[in-house]
């Protein structure tokens, strides 16, 4: 009897066990889902459904001059009405119940011990040769930067050679798209074997680097600094960023802090400049889609995060840039569609 207790309680133990790890599996498989994420968007959609259906009934109230009463708007009042509801249950069980497991996971211990000899700056080229020459030449004289490597994509113009004439190593890229170039420069940058850091930003003189010290800084708590334009007073005037441009940067910057919520604070997914530890790099660009265009930013910052990697951001100067936009920022009808993309990217995964 004694033997039969004693395998009982061992039995039971074992369960115990069992039951406690399957727990735990699955808390740490509901942790992962944004719940935030889809609440947002299911409260964005509903109070759009909102606002149509009353400028439907409205519209029918003054065709009719009588009581509106109207089927499909009422339906979808109903939906919004729904669709609002579940997105709001779904932001309060992220932010009561899964953030509070998942935040303290997402933090890099202080690196007090970053050097900061050997960095490494990949500057992104299309039909700059305006810009080009200036831009390494500004790199080129910080204390902190070992070489300037210039990717053109396919230029057509003098790029190439007057980032060769300013001292850079220049690489031409065949394949036309600003993932392609990018892709490469991260390539070319993790090509040199003594490149701790690698600084990837633009030819065009939008970004400057008298901020590298900026990066540098945030660096001990991140393997990705990540630069933002969103602060007012750092930012120039005259500028390609339009005010559509800027609050829907913000907007989707939102989107990707709320999708990776407790990962951190996030205002800017569309902005080259970007400090990068080569040990992040390498476990970051064998996950990365080149054929992604224009919104090839986001992706970058969307699949860091998924990977575990720790990021900041660090607020940057941005200026008007040498010659003429060939990005997401022509005009808002582009940046519109960019953006669009990126949410798409964010919600469904990332395609080219």
């Amino acid at each position: 009897m004694t033997e039969l207790k004693v395998s009982l309680q061992e039995d039971w133990r074992f369960f115990e066990s069992k039951l406690s790890h399957s727990h735990t599996r699955l808390l740490e498989r509901i942790a992962h889902v944004p719940f935030f994420y889809w609440g947002l968007l299911l409260l964005c959609l509903g109070l759009a459904a909102y606002f149509i259906g009353i400028i439907l009934l409205f519209g029918r109230w003054l065709l009719l001059r009588g009581p509106a009463q109207n089927d499909l708007s009422i339906a979808i009042l109903l939906f919004s009405g729904i669709a609002t509801l579940l997105g709001l249950v779904a932001i309060v069980v992220d932010l009561a119940l899964i953030l509070p497991r998942k935040r303290h996971k997402h933090r890099r211990p202080y690196d007090e011990h970053v050097s900061a000899d050997l960095i490494t700056v990949v500057l992104t080229a299309y039909n700059d040769e305006d810009s080009i020459a200036p831009a390494v030449a500004e790199f080129k004289a910080q204390p902190f930067v070992h070489r300037v490597i210039v990717v053109s994509n396919n230029s057509c113009d003098r790029t190439f050679e007057r980032a060769v004439q300013a001292g850079a190593v220049s690489v031409n890229e065949p394949k036309p798209g600003y993932g392609r170039c990018v892709y490469r420069c991260l390539q070319e940058a993790l090509a040199y074997q003594d490149a701790e850091l690698i600084l990837l930003c633009e030819g065009d003189m939008t970004f400057r680097a008298s901020d590298i010290p900026k990066f540098l800084a945030y660096l001990p708590h991140a393997d990705i600094v990540s630069g933002t334009r969103i602060v007012e007073q750092l930012r120039e005037y005259s500028t390609q960023l339009s005010t559509f441009m800027y609050y829907g940067n913000f907007f989707v910057g939102k989107l990707l802090e709320v999708k990776h919520l407790g990962k951190g604070t996030f205002t800017d997914v569309g902005t080259t400049y970007k400090l990068i530890r080569r040990s992040s790099l390498q476990r970051v660009l064998p996950l990365l889609n080149p054929a992604i265009n224009l919104s090839f930013n986001a992706h970058f910052l969307d699949v860091a995060l998924s990977a575990g990697e720790n990021l900041v951001e660090c607020p940057v100067t941005f200026h008007a840039r040498v010659g003429q936009s060939k990005g997401g920022n022509v005009n808002n009808r582009r940046a519109l569609a960019v953006g669009l993309a990126m949410i798409k990217g964010l919600s469904f995964g990332w395609r080219a």
